[in-house]
């Protein structure tokens, strides 16, 4: 196995390619590898392996071709074909004839609201008790 490097421009870092060949067209800028093919993409948590891969470096984009998988974090991607869309972050998958793409995608637990701390409560101001018997008061007249 042969490893190359592919810079991988604006979101920064190094796309790592291996395969059993490998050929470079610098009037294209296409590398194609051939054979037991791994990719490593740490900056996106990117691990992938297929029979043949052809990164086309002015599009910057990869088409990974037979029984290719793609494990991204937790998620995995299974096809016969995968178009990775580096600038975009975007995998397309195709199956063979008569198959399915197969993907297995891991969801996130749901964020749960911390509790609110404790804050002691104070108590209200207590109305004062009236009284058993309420006094009466005569009213002024006006004879």
């Amino acid at each position: 196995m042969v490893p190359s490097q592919a810079q991988s421009g604006g979101s920064g870092g190094s796309i790592k390619l291996r395969a059993d060949i490998q050929e470079a067209d610098a009037n294209t800028g296409i590398i194609t590898a051939r054979g037991n093919v791994k990719i490593d993409y740490p900056e996106e948590a990117i691990y992938a392996t297929s029979a043949q891969a052809q990164y086309y470096s002015r599009e910057r984009r990869i088409i990974l071709t037979g029984n290719v998988f793609v494990q991204q974090e937790a998620n995995t991607l299974q096809a016969e074909i995968v178009t990775y869309l580096i600038d975009e972050g975007r995998f397309v998958a195709t199956p063979d004839a008569n198959e399915q793409v197969e993907s297995v995608y891991v969801l996130p637990e749901p964020v749960e609201e911390p509790a609110a701390a404790e804050q002691p409560v104070e108590p209200e101001p207590a109305l004062p008790a009236l009284p058993a018997e309420l006094p009466t008061f005569a009213l002024p007249s006006d004879e």
